[in-house]
């Protein structure tokens, strides 16, 4: 689905949830003034319904201070040629249904309604619809920028809606974050008016009944409905509290469960305990240290609390965590295997940047920072995978060819100069390399998952799944890492 298609209708109505959200004031706002640079700024309107007009005094800045031409409309007798819903999906329940000839959905949450054919996007692995309407107008050639007010709204509907941005995780995200050219001073009088008086009295009632659990050190605080920054605040909060290594902090409202998480374990990553709280349910994402998540209620068979205290349990029970450093793998019940030769990618970075720049990496497992240095190289894998390897590694398994290396990928990967901001996409730079075949390792299948920290990275661990492959060199019983299960037969035989 392209905005372009739109451009057809006549009459154009752009709908958010009701008691709108930042983001969802953010997304409309955004898709108004495409229109507008259209040249269909008269028929176009953007409303929000419900029993409630908007109240929360960060909002009512963002309203007056971004000029954001929403309105209230509770009731509503036209039938648009086009109604479209940001932020929302039509015929949930937290959108009043407007009737309409046809009808579009633009949102991040997790599909929950049948959607009209060709006439949706969804991306329920972005952190707000702001970024997805942010992607959607540059991909017709213009640019949020040119309009400061849009921009700070599109930053802010982020920022609410990611808590603060510590729940970013999709390279998209930042992508939008590092572009977006907004009001620093407005941003901050709206962030600086979040909470109530009433929301202080919130926040202070759950910390007080709090549930700690010793044996993993870990909090659970249930909180009133709140804004969802409030959940932040708390786990926050939470965290610096002596013999405290995890908090979950939640709400559960009419239509969803929001949760914050936050993480001083190198042990738990915040980000993949949030996943892991919402898998099947809803998402979640964010950093190593900060994430939370958004569980939809009708996909909820009992209350929010039993299941989110049933899969924290879960969590924990379920990982084993090995040092490699520290560990000898049996390979007495280990098949011997060794590398089928295949074909990947592999950048030197000097080629990109000159040697001693600092530099971000982005792709869409995440952000990698680093120095380029001479012996700094990017390896493509075999799923599009991208991972920085020292020279003398990749030459211990590799050869070089003459070929340029191409592949698709959903997000292609992007080299930024940290210090002055220029992008160079990886594929222009990536030369085929194809594996020798010497590598010899010892490796089984997975029979619990387990977080590995390899030898050379103690401060960072590495997920494996039921199913994942456990492998060791056979000439480096320290070298043991995990092999995703849809990659291992591709890249490995039997001996």
């Amino acid at each position: 689905m392209q905005l372009k298609d739109f451009l057809k209708y006549e009459h154009i109505v752009i709908q958010c949830h009701d008691n709108p959200d930042a983001d969802a004031l953010a997304s409309g706002y955004a898709l108004k003034w495409y229109f507008e640079q259209n040249h269909k700024s008269k028929n176009v309107k953007f409303i929000y319904r419900g029993r409630n007009e908007i109240q929360k005094s960060n909002l009512l800045i963002m309203v007056k201070e971004l000029e954001i031409p929403i309105e209230y409309a509770p009731f509503i007798a036209e039938e648009p040629e086009l109604l479209i819903t940001v932020d929302c999906q039509y015929g949930e329940k937290n959108v009043t249904k407007t009737a309409a000839k046809h009808v579009a959905i633009i949102d991040h949450h997790k599909k929950a309604v049948d959607t009209p054919s060709g006439m949706s996007n969804i991306r329920s692995d972005v952190g707000s619809c702001s970024t997805v309407v942010w992607d959607m107008i540059k991909s017709e050639g213009f640019d949020p920028n040119e309009n400061r007010l849009v921009a700070t709204a599109l930053y802010y509907g982020l920022f609410s809606d990611t808590n603060k941005l510590s729940e970013v995780s999709h390279p998209l995200d930042r992508d939008m974050m590092d572009a977006l050219i907004y009001n620093k001073s407005v941003v901050t009088s709206m962030v600086n008016s979040n909470i109530s008086l009433d929301e202080l009295q919130i926040t202070g009632r759950a910390i007080m009944n709090y549930e700690y659990h010793e044996s993993n050190k870990y909090l659970v605080i249930e909180a009133e409905p709140c804004d969802p920054c409030i959940l932040g605040l708390i786990s926050d909060f939470a965290l610096e509290t002596e013999n405290v290594d995890v908090c979950l902090a939640y709400y559960v409202n009419q239509y969803e469960v929001k949760f914050s998480v936050r993480s001083c374990s190198k042990e738990v990553y915040a980000n993949e305990l949030a996943a892991f709280l919402a898998d099947g349910l809803g998402g979640g994402g964010g950093h190593m240290l900060k994430a939370g998540g958004t569980i939809r209620t009708e996909f909820l068979d009992r209350p929010a609390k039993e299941v989110l205290e049933e899969r924290m349990v879960q969590y924990y029970d379920s990982f084993l965590v090995i040092y490699a450093k520290e560990t000898v793998l049996n390979t007495s019940d280990m098949r011997r295997y060794n590398k089928v030769e295949q074909s990947l990618g592999a950048v030197k970075l000097e080629e990109v940047f000159p040697i001693g720049t600092p530099i971000n990496i982005r792709t869409l497992e995440g952000d990698v920072d680093t120095v380029i240095d001479k012996e700094a190289y990017l390896m493509i894998g075999i799923d599009g995978e991208i991972y920085p390897i020292k020279e003398q590694k990749l030459l211990n398994s590799y050869q070089f060819t003459n070929f340029r290396y191409t592949r698709d990928f959903e997000y292609e990967p992007r080299i930024r100069n940290t210090v002055t901001g220029e992008i160079k996409k990886v594929l222009q730079y990536a030369k085929t390399v194809r594996s020798t075949g010497s590598t010899i390792v010892f490796a089984k299948p997975l029979e619990q998952p387990v977080k590995l920290f390899t030898a050379w990275t103690e401060d960072k661990y590495y997920s494996g799944r039921v199913g994942d492959y456990i492998a060791v060199r056979a000439d480096d019983e320290h070298d043991i890492y995990v092999i995703n299960k849809d990659i291992f037969d591709k890249t490995y035989k039997a001996i």
